[in-house]
């Protein structure tokens, strides 16, 4: 009889020690997945989980002020442009804790992933203040010094070439067989292209004809051409892959984040000062609904499961989640600062996220 005791809290204490492990794994070293990641220009980064949609986490790291993030292929790392410090932030995900600065030059603000998940691309803009353009920037902007865009390994997060861009860059997107990189160059009214290895300037396209400061760029999924915004004049462009323009819409006022859904078939466009999200034909360009959202919505993600579509609203101080089908709102989460950009995990479509 003696013996039953001490088999029982032997494995009393096996079973306390599993779930210690377990909780241990599951809090601090398990990739999170099905969640958001949401920048705030304060310096703040949050986590929403994506079932619940609340905030489960939130950090504030000394010295960060993000704004352009992406997640890695195998979620681990957590990438951000931080505008006030001049660098790139690389986090690692289950805590966001800080792993890693690299410093590439004043007023950073996009950052991408290239197709194979490998390399990553950020812009700076040594001669840009950062925030919107105003009315008497066009003497200021013609001095100023182009942006650049910064490559860097994956993983060893070593440096590559740094490519010489336009004024005040935008949006970065790949070509379908990611061979280049391109640049909405704001300032310049056109886009840029690079290859996509040696970082040469091979191109621009100019967009002066259908409108001003081209800001968003996406490739379609079925790899058929690319959506532009142009901010100021309120335009969506189509371009084919040889950069003609196919055909070119009226927006609400200010677009800015663009994308396709995963079939390729809608393109949604955030015009952030009409508070819409507006949803086109990807053929026609046709408007096929509008939903109402709030302050300056700049960028947003699908759920992983396409669903759900939640836009980071910096003058509102919240996320909007919309359903992406039924195009209803269905939830308003507060308590965020100057939120600037949003992605997802597993990696999702979205105004900074796939394809």
């Amino acid at each position: 009889m003696s013996s039953r005791p001490a088999r029982f809290w032997s494995a009393a204490i096996v079973l306390i020690i599993l779930i210690v492990v377990a909780f241990v794994w599951w809090r601090y070293v398990r990739t999170p997945t099905n969640v958001a990641y949401v920048t705030e220009e304060d310096g703040g980064i949050s986590v929403i989980d994506l079932n619940s949609l609340k905030v489960i986490r939130r950090v504030h790291p000394p010295d960060v002020s993000p704004r352009g993030l992406g997640v890695t292929s195998d979620g681990k790392y957590l990438i951000t442009a931080d505008k006030d410090t001049a660098d790139i932030a690389v986090f690692s995900t289950p805590r966001l804790k800080l792993v890693r600065k690299m410093h590439i030059g004043d007023n950073p603000e996009f950052v991408k992933l290239d197709r194979a998940g490998d390399r990553l691309f950020a812009t700076f803009e040594p001669g840009s203040e950062g925030g919107p353009p105003g009315q008497d920037d066009d003497e200021e902007e013609t001095n100023e010094p182009p942006a650049q865009i910064a490559s860097f390994s994956v993983g060893n997060w070593s440096p590559g070439p740094v490519s010489t861009a336009g004024k005040e860059t935008e949006g970065l997107e790949f070509s379908p067989d990611g061979k280049l990189l391109l640049v909405a160059n704001e300032a310049q009214d056109n886009i840029g292209v690079f290859d996509e290895t040696t970082g040469a300037h091979i191109r621009d396209i100019d967009l002066k004809p259908y409108g001003i400061r081209p800001r968003g760029i996406k490739v379609s999924p079925s790899g058929s051409g690319y959506a532009v915004t142009m901010e100021a004049s309120g335009t969506l462009l189509k371009m084919d892959t040889n950069f003609n323009i196919l055909k070119s819409v009226q927006t609400a006022a200010k677009p800015y984040g663009v994308a396709f859904d995963r079939a390729g078939k809608r393109i949604f466009v955030s015009a952030a000062m009409a508070r819409k999200l507006q949803v086109f034909s990807a053929d026609s360009l046709q408007l096929l609904a509008e939903v109402p959202t709030a302050q300056r919505c700049w960028h947003f993600t699908f759920t992983p499961d396409d669903s759900k579509i939640l836009l980071a609203c910096g003058r509102s101080n919240s996320v909007v989640v919309v359903d992406a089908n039924s195009y209803q709102p269905l939830k308003t989460i507060g308590g965020f600062h100057l939120p600037w950009g949003i992605v997802a995990y597993p990696r999702s479509y979205g105004s900074l996220g796939l394809p």
